[in-house]
């Protein structure tokens, strides 16, 4: 910056010691990433949690501060131009990211009246993952559609989620097959919404029986809706795409609350679960510094 005439030398300084916080940023989520082996699953952030008033590539360099090579979207793109995906792009491959799962499709596959309008976004987003490279898209249930008996909704998740797989049979992006992830959400968040239990959502699993259409296993939705979450996890392993973690109250991070995330942690590495772990949780100090003892916590509980 040269508001300034001697802000010239400011600058060469400030310039020296960002490239050599950028370069110790690296080392440390390298060296984390490190740790990790031995570990099966990977840990990732989603970012609607997480430095919501900072410009976006700066999200990016938050999270690989804090030791994380993954980050979900939920939309972030919608308005972005072709400099605004470029700018991305360039920021994650310099921090060594990767986009593994987005969200916030319109339209849901719980009311059979708005699956065309479902598939019709899936066609539109498909595009947009593969310019981010990112695999993975959430599926939504939709709400409760009033007058309309449960086994129907039941029935229209099913065959909306057969239709929509049809769409990315044996389809990779970033050489992953292209994933649909069905997300339970719990009455109290949305006292509307259908899906409030994953052990439904399993059902519908093992009813649609496609390699590429798994269950997002968000723990702590789970934990308010029904519990029961590990027997659940073990009964069902083999169905987990992904899985979300926050604890309960508050939606903070794992080992605030009551949900017991060491052995779920390693619970998750006793099954070899491979997939991914992703933070969601609301931070309530530095959020950097949450993450990396989230991280940090995952790995050590996992090994245990």
């Amino acid at each position: 910056m040269d508001r300034r005439t001697f802000s010239k030398s400011i600058a060469g300084l400030a310039f020296g010691a960002a490239s050599l916080d950028r370069a110790n940023t690296a080392a440390a989520a390298q060296e984390t990433q490190g740790a990790a082996q031995g570990v099966p699953f990977d840990l990732s952030v989603m970012l609607w949690t997480v430095f919501r008033k900072l410009p976006f590539e700066q999200r990016l360099e938050k999270i690989a501060e804090a030791g994380y090579k993954k980050v979900e979207l939920v939309g972030e793109y919608k308005d972005w131009s072709a400099d605004d995906f470029k700018r991305a792009n360039a920021k994650r491959k310099e921090l060594g990211i990767t986009f593994d799962t987005t969200a916030g499709l319109k339209h849901a596959v719980g009311n059979p009246k708005e699956r065309e309008a479902l598939l019709s976004d899936l066609r539109d987003v498909l595009p947009i993952m593969e310019k981010i490279e990112c695999p993975a898209v959430i599926i939504m249930s939709g709400n409760v559609v009033p007058g309309m008996p449960r086994d129907v909704q039941h029935d229209s998740c099913i065959e909306g989620l057969k239709a929509a797989s049809a769409l990315v049979e044996g389809k990779k992006i970033n050489g992953e097959p292209v994933r649909l992830l069905l997300e339970n959400i719990d009455p109290e968040e949305n006292p509307r919404y259908y899906l409030t239990s994953v052990a439904e959502g399993f059902e519908v699993m093992r009813q649609v029986n496609h390699p590429q259409v798994r269950m997002l296993y968000d723990f702590y939705h789970e934990q308010i809706a029904e519990g029961n979450l590990i027997e659940k996890l073990e009964t069902n392993i083999d169905y987990v795409g992904l899985v979300h973690i926050a604890d309960v109250p508050g939606r903070h991070a794992p080992g605030t609350g009551e949900i017991n995330y060491k052995n779920i942690f390693r619970k998750l590495a006793e099954l070899k679960y491979n997939r991914i772990a992703a933070m969601e949780f609301l931070p309530v100090g530095d959020a950097v510094e949450e993450l990396r003892s989230a991280r940090e916590f995952a790995i050590r509980s996992a090994r245990t």
